[in-house]
C-alpha cells in the first residue's frame, strides 16, 4: 500500500505509525505536490530541525497524514552549506505560513516564496537572530530595535482605517486586527498576532520530561487535556508503550468534558453577541456544571495535571461514573429545550445566517481544520480519520454543514455537543473495570535519532505534535501546531461581505486561540 505513496528510489525508516525517508532538495517540490495533488493527502505540518550537532545540517519535514490507516509520511530534506530551500506555498497555499515560520525562527528562507515576511515576531525582534537555533540559548535576551509596523493600505475616497486592539476590553487574550472600511463595510482585514508568543517550543528543549507534559497543557489553556495528550501519545510512541484499555477510555472521557465545556461556551457566547441573553445564559449554566465536574473529578476545571507519559494520574471511581451519567442526561435535556426555543427566534436566526461567510474554495486552500472546516463540508476529524485512545470502538458521525458561515459554525457546535454527550455515555458504560490506570514502566527510554507524531482533535480541530529526538534519545525537537495557526489565515477571508459591528460575532465563531497560535 505504502509503495504507491512513495518512490522505490527512497530509503523508509519506519517508526510505528511514522514513515520519514530522505528526498533530494531539488525532488521535494514534486514530491509534495504528488502527495497533496495525486494522493490527495493532508499536510498537517512542516517544521525544521537544528542537526548541526549530530548531522551538520538543517532538517525540513513535510507531515502527510494517510486516513484511515493512520499513518503519517515524513520526507524530508537537508540543509548543509545552504539556508535556502523551494518553497511549495504556489502550489499548496496552505504551506505559506509554515514556511514564513521556519524563515523567522530558524533563518532558512523559502525560495520563491510569494509573500515572504516574518511571522509572530514584531517589527522590534533584531535581524539575523533566530530563537529555534541550538546556538540560541533559551535565557537569551535579545536586544530591542526600532521598527516599524507597515500594514497594507486600501485608498479611494472616503476610506479610512479602525484599529481594534491589541488590548481588547474583555478579559480575553490581545491580537491587533486593522480595518480598512468604508463607512461601515469592511474592505480589509489585516490581523497580527504574536503579542502572546512565549518561547513554548524553545522552552520544551529545555525542560525535564515531567515539566514538558505540564508546559503542553499550557500551550492553550482551554485545550488543557487534549494538548498533553497529544503531546504524551508522541512520547509513548519513541518509548514504545501501550497504555491500558482504561486509560485510553478515560482519555476520551476527559477529553470530551474538555470539548463539552467549550462548546456550550461558544454557543452562549455567539447568541449573546446577537443580544438573545436567554441562550448565553443558560449555556454558562450548562458550561459550569461541566466546569465543576472537572474540578470534582480532577481537581482541575481545566483538567490539568491529568495526563501524564504512559497513563492518567486520574481514575473515576464507579460511583462517580453512575452520577455523571445523571447529570449528562439532565443536560441533554436542558440543552435540547434551550436550543429549540433559540432556534425559533427569528432575530437570533437572521442575525447569523449569512454572515461570515468563507467560500469554500478559500477554504480548502488555506486548509481549513475543526469546527470552520466542518462548518462548510470539510470532512475533517482526527478521531475518525486518525483513531486514538478508545474512539475507533465507539459509534458517533461527523458533525457536518455546508454553508459556512456564522450559523452553520454555531450548529456544527450544537451536533457536537450532541456527540459528545453520546460518546460519553457509551465510553462510561463500555470502560473496562480493571483499576491498571498507569502502565509498569516507571522508567523509560526514548528511540534514538526518531520521529513520532501525535495527534488528537481539539474542540477547535486537530493538534499536532512532531517530536525529534538526537543521537542519545533525548528531545531534540517539539513542533506544537494548534488549529488556530491555520485557522487565523482565514479570518480576513470571512469579513469581506460584512459591516464593523458584524466582527464580533464573526471572530466569536471562529473563537481561536491566540495563545495556541503565538506559541
Amino acid at each position: 500500500m505504502i509503495k504507491k505513496y512513495i518512490s522505490d528510489e527512497y530509503k523508509i525508516k519506519k517508526e510505528g505509525n511514522v514513515l520519514s525517508y530522505a528526498v533530494p532538495v531539488a525532488d521535494i517540490v514534486q514530491v509534495c505536490n504528488d502527495l497533496y495533488f495525486k494522493h490527495k493527502l493532508q499536510l498537517k505540518l512542516i517544521t525544521a530541525l537544528d542537526d548541526r550537532e549530530n548531522t551538520g545540517q538543517f532538517k525540513i519535514f513535510y507531515v502527510f497524514g494517510i486516513s484511515p490507516e493512520n499513518i503519517f509520511l515524513l520526507p524530508y530534506i537537508s540543509l548543509k552549506d545552504e539556508e535556502e530551500f523551494p518553497s511549495i506555498t504556489k502550489l499548496i497555499h496552505e504551506a505559506s505560513s509554515y514556511e514564513r515560520k521556519i524563515y523567522t525562527f530558524f533563518g532558512l528562507r523559502p525560495k520563491d516564496h510569494p509573500h515572504m515576511t516574518q511571522i509572530l515576531l514584531h517589527e522590534n525582534w533584531p535581524d539575523k537572530v533566530f530563537p529555534l537555533r541550538k546556538d540560541f540559548k533559551y535565557q537569551t535576551r535579545p536586544d530591542y530595535v526600532d521598527g516599524v509596523y507597515e500594514s497594507q493600505k486600501v485608498e479611494g475616497e472616503g476610506v479610512y482605517e479602525i484599529p481594534v486592539g491589541p488590548v481588547h476590553a474583555g478579559i480575553i487574550e490581545p491580537g491587533h486586527f486593522r480595518f480598512s472600511v468604508a463607512g461601515e463595510k469592511i474592505l480589509l482585514l489585516k490581523p497580527r498576532l504574536g503579542y502572546k508568543h512565549k518561547g513554548i517550543e524553545k522552552l520544551f528543549e529545555v525542560l525535564p520530561i515531567s515539566d514538558k507534559v505540564r508546559l503542553s497543557e499550557r500551550v492553550s489553556g482551554d485545550t488543557s487535556f487534549t494538548h498533553s495528550m497529544a503531546f504524551c501519545q508522541s512520547i509513548e510512541m519513541l518509548a514504545d508503550i501501550d497504555v491500558t484499555e482504561r486509560v485510553k477510555y478515560l482519555r476520551v472521557i476527559f477529553s470530551e468534558l474538555e470539548r463539552l465545556a467549550n462548546h456550550l461556551n461558544d454557543i452562549g457566547f455567539i447568541m449573546l453577541d446577537t443580544g438573545y441573553s436567554f441562550g448565553g445564559s443558560n449555556c454558562a449554566r450548562l458550561r459550569e456544571v461541566i466546569m465543576q465536574w472537572n474540578e470534582r473529578l480532577t481537581n482541575s476545571r481545566f483538567l490539568r495535571g491529568v495526563n501524564m507519559i504512559g497513563g492518567i494520574q486520574k481514575d473515576i471511581p464507579i460511583k462517580l461514573c453512575h452520577e455523571l451519567l445523571l447529570t449528562l442526561k439532565k443536560i441533554k435535556h436542558d440543552f435540547n429545550e434551550i436550543i429549540a426555543v433559540s432556534q425559533s427566534s427569528s432575530s437570533v436566526i437572521n442575525r447569523l445566517s449569512g454572515t461570515g461567510n468563507v467560500a469554500k474554495q478559500v477554504a480548502v486552500d488555506h486548509g481549513l481544520i475543526g469546527i470552520s472546516g466542518r462548518s462548510i463540508g470539510i470532512k475533517h476529524d482526527a478521531r475518525i480519520e486518525y483513531p486514538y485512545a478508545a474512539y475507533n470502538k465507539l459509534n458517533f458521525d461527523m458533525a457536518l454543514e455546508e454553508k459556512g458561515d456564522v450559523l452553520a459554525r454555531w450548529s456544527v457546535r450544537i451536533k457536537e455537543v450532541s456527540t459528545s454527550i453520546s460518546i460519553l455515555e457509551q465510553a462510561i458504560l463500555e470502560m473496562p473495570s480493571d483499576n491498571n490506570i498507569l502502565h509498569n514502566k516507571n522508567n523509560f527510554a526514548l528511540r534514538s535519532n526518531s520521529y513520532s507524531i501525535g495527534i488528537a482533535e481539539g474542540w477547535r480541530g486537530d493538534i499536532v505534535y512532531f517530536v525529534a529526538t538526537d543521537s542519545k534519545g533525548e528531545i531534540a525537537r517539539v513542533d506544537v501546531r494548534d488549529p488556530s495557526f491555520i485557522n487565523w489565515t482565514i479570518l480576513e477571508h470571512s469579513v469581506n461581505e460584512d459591516i464593523i459591528p458584524d466582527f464580533p460575532l464573526i471572530n466569536k465563531s471562529f473563537n481561536l486561540s491566540y495563545s495556541g497560535n503565538d506559541l
